[in-house]
């Protein structure tokens, strides 16, 4: 081979591995997609995230199946939330990833509920004739953006100790989603200052730090018991309550089947409000634009208008 040919086959080789993208610096699996829409605000174009379970799905019974192993298999920092949510099925995809990395105890694995206030912590006993109750509290706290702020806190500290490096990248990422939600928050929280005090009627107790945030009233739930379907009788007492204390909206996540929900929505009469059951991590959404989504649908809600 001659020089001048040497030398342009190796430029070309030179060309076409810098047409690649740099690989992430860490590789981060999340348990819910609203995880991920975080741990991307925060990692930016350093980490490559991937969430388990996407957002249409009920996060306390996912498929532990083999392609998710596979994820771990390859991840450096694994998030969950904690407090039993994803007890069910994400232990078992742990131990078949073959990643001490991410086992719990691991600096690669990452409970988050630590860095919230964890709200209706059980105080008696809890046995599963109580229905899907937490011992811990109620895991659904990134509803309300105060809590995804300080989880994003949280999981910036997590990936400075594991990528030094480039930890102010992460910090920088970490100011700029601060100062977007927090200027985003009272605007929210205007545009809903309507809930404050109003009685809602929700289909699981995924409600508690929404309600905590805006000041609206759950005054009853459509599962007899967390995690238990409706059942006529159930529904009746539902119906009743709603009606003597004049339930402004029914809320219900998009995974949970919505027949009882109408039903009851068209009985009291009150908007039936679907909401997401988390960021469209797959689709691009952010966690300001999940935020954004939800408070829209609530807002449409107290214009009588359902989802």
């Amino acid at each position: 081979m001659s020089t001048f040919r040497f030398l342009a086959a190796l430029s070309a080789t030179l060309l076409c591995l810098l047409s690649f993208p740099a690989r992430a610096a860490l590789k981060v699996v999340t348990s819910v997609s609203d995880l991920a829409a975080l741990a991307k605000a925060v990692g930016g174009e350093h980490v490559q995230v991937t969430s388990l379970a996407p957002s249409t799905q009920d996060p306390h019974f996912v498929d532990a199946r083999p392609h998710l192993a596979l994820e771990l298999n390859r991840a450096d920092l694994l998030i969950a939330i904690g407090l039993e949510l994803e007890v069910g099925w994400l232990p078992t995809l742990q131990n078949g990833a073959r990643n001490n990395r991410i086992l719990s105890g691991s600096p690669g694995y990452l409970e988050v509920f630590q860095f919230i206030r964890t709200l209706e912590v059980p105080t008696t006993r809890v046995d599963r004739s109580q229905g899907d109750i937490h011992a811990g509290g109620n895991p659904h706290f990134l509803y309300d953006p105060r809590a995804g702020l300080a989880v994003a806190r949280g999981i910036a500290d997590r990936m400075i100790a594991l990528d030094g490096k480039n930890a102010d990248a992460y910090r920088a990422n970490l100011a700029k989603f601060t100062a977007e939600l927090e200027k985003a928050i009272p605007v929210w929280q205007q545009r809903l200052a309507g809930l404050k005090g109003a009685p809602l009627i929700a289909y699981h107790r995924t409600t508690a730090y929404l309600a905590d945030w805006l000041g609206f009233d759950a005054i009853t739930y459509l599962e007899p018991k967390p995690g238990i379907p409706p059942n006529p009788a159930h529904v009746a007492q539902v119906l009743g309550l709603a009606r003597q204390k004049k339930a402004r909206m029914i809320l219900q996540e998009e995974y949970y089947p919505s027949t009882t929900s109408k039903l009851v929505a068209g009985k009291v009469p009150a908007p039936l409000v679907i909401i997401p059951g988390g960021a469209d991590f797959r689709a691009g959404q952010t966690y300001l634009q999940r935020i954004e989504e939800l408070v829209t649908r609530l807002e449409n809600g107290l214009k009588g208008k359902g989802t």
